[in-house]
């Protein structure tokens, strides 16, 4: 068998078994609530397991890409540890009565960083090439309307 016939067989077999659960829930057997939540973590599993081992198969398989990736990777860790510098951590009495540590703090001044610098990284670049992307569409547009016009004085000059 080759892997679509398991995938299509296995995910048939999970929808029969969810579809079971639901009528024990609805007839009233409460114990058809745990084994739909296993079924779901079983698929969740399934899910979670064929994603990684497809995308580090596709990322260890072309050079190129990996180091794209590790680059990339490289890249948000240097950015956070950036973020967990500059992030202040000091120790916090929370409403309940319990502390919140310096390094907890630390820690979600620094996520808090990094959401932030993500957010203007991401506004930047849109922003960047979107211009780009017009100053070469007017650039175009320029060169065209300048070709229009020298036809069209040839087509002028032609009839004279």
């Amino acid at each position: 068998m080759d892997l679509y016939k398991i995938l299509k067989v296995s995910a048939i077999g999970l929808s029969l078994l969810g579809i079971v659960f639901v009528l024990l829930i609805l007839s009233d057997v409460l114990s058809g609530i745990d084994m739909i939540l296993y079924n779901a973590y079983v698929v969740l599993f399934i899910i979670i397991s064929s994603v990684l081992y497809f995308g580090l198969k596709n990322m260890f398989s072309d050079k190129s890409n990996l180091m794209t990736t590790l680059k990339m990777i490289g890249s948000f860790l240097g950015l956070f540890a950036l973020c967990f510098i500059l992030a202040s951590g000091e120790e916090t009495l929370m409403r309940e009565g319990k502390i919140l540590s310096a390094t907890s703090s630390k820690f979600i001044g620094a996520a808090l960083f990094m959401f932030y610098s993500l957010i203007i990284i991401a506004s930047g670049t849109m922003l960047f090439f979107g211009f780009i992307k017009t100053e070469n569409n007017l650039t175009w547009q320029e060169d065209h309307h300048q070709k229009l016009m020298q036809d069209q004085w040839l087509t002028l000059l032609s009839y004279y």
